[in-house]
């Protein structure tokens, strides 16, 4: 095989028939803990074609606990996480904005800016795989962190003025955060946010548009501006804003495929996008075999490759079988 992992992961997004299918593994403190060994074997035998750069950070996060260990957590927005379950983060229960006069003491997370470019550089030069950034771009979930689910979706609804000023606010933090992003030698830049419950948008695709689609679009103008591609994450069922994500640009979309309609996801955007995994986390990696993994995988080749325009990922989260994690890969790379 002539391609590195880089050039394979190139060709899938441009559709340019890559040797194989480039594939990349998440993995959650869980599944380290509880399966290391085969875990272990996984990585060598498929290792990543994509990874995601460290942070470098030269100013540590102003945090405090673990966000994977039962107990408190802080993070550098000072929102509090409560978890009761080892290897997976928990929940906010406290908005730290309860008031819009909290709004003023916002303290923004400016260490996430002392990125050593360096440092992040001699990384792209050293791997041979395709890096993206370790950016941490989500607004619509930091909006929920910061004034709570509850609290927003009415402020949704209602549309106070202090929403717009949080929005403005988290959206120029995050904006700057990708520009420095950019400057680096990193393949692509990264943004994340759940949008779906599972069978729907958690709101209207009309307010999404209006409110959400337009932060978006500035962070894709970003990457592209600077020659980067994009990557996208959201859980859940997003079918209905697939088009709105292609619009804007984004180069690779990770989304739960099997909350939705394969078939008509290739039958719609196939060729249009790249299909960044992943395989059903909710039932077929916890509790299918690996002959339903397999099946599952075909499914999506045939509905989704268009001489690319896929990568085979999965995450192994809680209760995922690790034999089955290791299915992916293996039925993946049988179709290449």
């Amino acid at each position: 095989m002539d391609m590195t992992s880089r050039e394979l992961v190139i060709a899938a997004l441009e559709f340019r028939s890559p040797e194989r299918i480039p594939r990349q593994l998440w993995v959650l403190p869980w599944a380290e803990r509880t399966w290391p060994a085969e875990l272990s074997a996984i990585r060598k035998k498929y290792p990543d074609d994509i990874v995601q750069s460290p942070g470098f950070l030269t100013e540590p996060l102003m945090t405090s606990g673990d966000e994977y260990a039962p107990g408190v957590y802080v993070d550098e927005w000072g929102c509090r996480f409560e978890s009761r379950q080892a290897g997976i983060i928990g929940e906010v229960k406290e908005p730290r904005i309860a008031a819009w006069s909290d709004l003023d003491g916002l303290r923004l997370p400016q260490e996430r800016l002392s990125v050593d470019v360096r440092k992040v550089d001699d990384f792209c030069a050293a791997s041979g795989a395709f890096v993206h950034a370790r950016t941490v771009v989500r607004p619509f979930e930091l909006l929920q962190f910061l004034r709570g689910p509850e609290n927003l979706y009415v402020d949704l609804a209602e549309r106070p003025d202090g929403l717009f000023r949080l929005i403005e606010k988290i959206h120029r933090f995050f904006l700057e955060e990708l520009e420095l992003w950019a400057s680096t030698d990193v393949d692509a830049l990264f943004f994340a946010d759940d949008w779906g419950s599972q069978n729907s948008l958690l709101i209207s695709p009309v307010l999404w548009r209006e409110l959400f689609k337009p932060l978006y679009r500035d962070y894709a103008e970003v990457a592209h501006r600077h020659g980067k591609y994009i990557f996208m994450h959201s859980d859940g069922h997003i079918a209905a804003i697939y088009p709105d994500i292609i619009e804007i640009g984004v180069d690779a979309l990770n989304s739960q495929l099997f909350c939705m309609d394969v078939k008509e996801l290739g039958r719609r955007f196939a060729g249009q996008i790249t299909f960044w995994g992943e395989v059903d986390r909710q039932r077929l990696l916890p509790y299918g075999s690996p002959a339903d993994v397999g099946a599952a995988v075909k499914i999506a080749k045939e509905a989704l490759f268009r001489n690319g325009g896929v990568i085979a990922q999965c995450e192994f989260g809680i209760g995922a079988r690790p034999e089955n994690v290791a299915a992916v890969f293996e039925t993946w790379d049988g179709l290449a």
